[in-house]
């Protein structure tokens, strides 16, 4: 498991910078769009009162969209909320490279527990590569991309 900096919190390691959701009743042809337009791979979804309740991939809308020949514009996103994994951004770095680690994810949503839980940003494999040893980052791939 990843150590990180002892001082260093989810907040330090995650991305900087306004986070973008995908509303649950925006499609999946929206979320792709936006994608797109940030050129990112993933979004957060956040439900009609701005919580975070999923996190969808281009690989999602492909394998579990269009390859089965639905249309990405009648596709609510809220399809793929669920359960996920999510972070304090008061929490160690330690700790969100552990949940990233155990459950083999590449993004972590970080939530503001002390500003009525909101999304504040997102802990990225680019973060961590950022910002970790390269010993960290070893380990880090190690975890996260080992054989199921």
């Amino acid at each position: 498991m990843g150590t990180a900096s002892s001082s260093m919190t989810a907040r330090d390691l995650m991305s900087g910078g306004e986070v973008r959701c995908v509303g649950e009743h925006q499609s999946l042809q929206d979320a792709a769009r936006l994608m797109r337009d940030l050129k990112v791979g993933a979004l957060p979804i956040c439900g009609d009162d701005q919580r975070l309740k999923g996190m969808i991939t281009d690989r999602d809308i492909v394998v579990q969209c269009v390859a089965d020949g639905q249309d990405p514009a009648q596709v609510a996103a809220g399809r793929f909320a669920g359960p996920l994994h999510w972070i304090d951004a008061q929490a160690d770095a330690s700790e969100a490279l552990a949940v990233m680690e155990r459950n083999r994810i590449k993004r972590l949503p970080v939530i503001d527990v002390a500003n009525n839980h909101r999304l504040c940003g997102m802990i990225t494999e680019s973060d961590v590569a950022r910002r970790l040893t390269d010993d960290e980052i070893a380990e880090f791939a190690t975890q996260v991309y080992a054989a199921a």
